[in-house]
């Protein structure tokens, strides 16, 4: 069988902010990270790079940004979701363009389709745009839940390659890996359970930790491909903490923060979020500390 086109560890990019812009410079010391790191792929302007909140002059800006200085060396899947289906295709048809790998593109927020117009979105997009597209259910921030039938009825499209499940639900990637036939990808979203997403068949992850901790997700993701259970125990344990802290507060500003104390960006958010609390920065630090960070 064809492998998956996407594994490994994938980092869900911060974008750093200065002075209300877009701050290019900290963008490109933030992904060369990551490529030193070893990491398998990037995603900007997913929702972590705070896409909802961003122009779209902006999106534009950071996806075209990353591509140009990944130059080829990880993979680039461009965060390419909307509320609505045409701004989502517009996206896409921009990430093609300017040559990205692929798009992630997140369930529709707020209006809350129902799975028939989920379907009719994902393939409107799949049919316009010759670029392979991974579905990205996360209802905890959407606000609706893309079935399990519903992801296999999209699997059997050509253009759509793969899903990031962040409902934090393993045994779905079990049901994906028997009813969905194929090189489709099983990618997780949820970072405090990666290894039992793996265990039960995903090939990776679009994590957030990885953007402060991208050796230690590197390292994990070897260990358990190595079969060594004890080292890979070791990194989920030293990691679990971030995993934890990150998401203390509305993502990504805990991220931010954790970024800021390593000297890489600044903590600025775009409204409506705002910076981390003072109430949650000791767990952070002291996440970051087991880390080794």
């Amino acid at each position: 069988m064809t492998a998956p086109l996407f594994k490994g560890v994938i980092t869900a990019l911060i974008t750093p902010l200065r002075d209300g812009n877009v701050d290019e410079a900290a963008f490109e010391a933030l992904l060369e990270r990551q490529i030193a790191a070893g990491v398998h792929g990037v995603v900007p302007m997913g929702t972590t790079g705070e896409s909802a909140s961003l122009t779209g002059d902006e999106h534009r800006q950071v996806v075209e940004l990353c591509v140009r200085v990944a130059a080829g060396r990880v993979r680039v899947i461009a965060g390419c979701g909307s509320t609505a289906t045409d701004r989502a295709l517009g996206y896409t048809r921009h990430a093609k363009t300017v040559g990205a790998d692929a798009a992630l593109i997140a369930t529709p927020y707020y209006n809350k389709p129902s799975q028939a117009g989920l379907q009719a979105h994902f393939e409107a997009i799949a049919n316009a745009v010759e670029l392979p597209l991974l579905l990205y259910n996360v209802p905890s921030r959407t606000g609706v839940d893309m079935a399990d039938s519903t992801v296999a009825a999209l699997a059997a499209h050509p253009n759509i390659v793969g899903i990031k499940d962040a409902t934090g639900d393993m045994g779905r990637a079990s049901w994906m890996r028997v009813n969905i036939g194929g090189p489709f990808a099983l990618i997780t979203g949820d970072d405090a359970s990666f290894p039992g997403y793996l265990a039960h068949g995903g090939g990776g992850i679009i994590s957030v930790v990885s953007n402060v901790a991208p050796e230690g997700m590197v390292a994990l993701w070897n260990a358990i491909q190595a079969g060594d259970r004890a080292l890979a125990l070791s990194w989920q344990d030293r990691l679990s903490g971030l995993a934890r802290a990150l998401f203390l507060d509305s993502s990504p500003s805990p991220t931010k923060y954790a970024l800021a104390r390593l000297g890489l960006c600044t903590e600025e958010m775009r409204l409506p979020l705002v910076p981390t609390s003072d109430a949650v920065k000791p767990a952070i630090d002291a996440a970051m500390a087991a880390a080794g960070l």
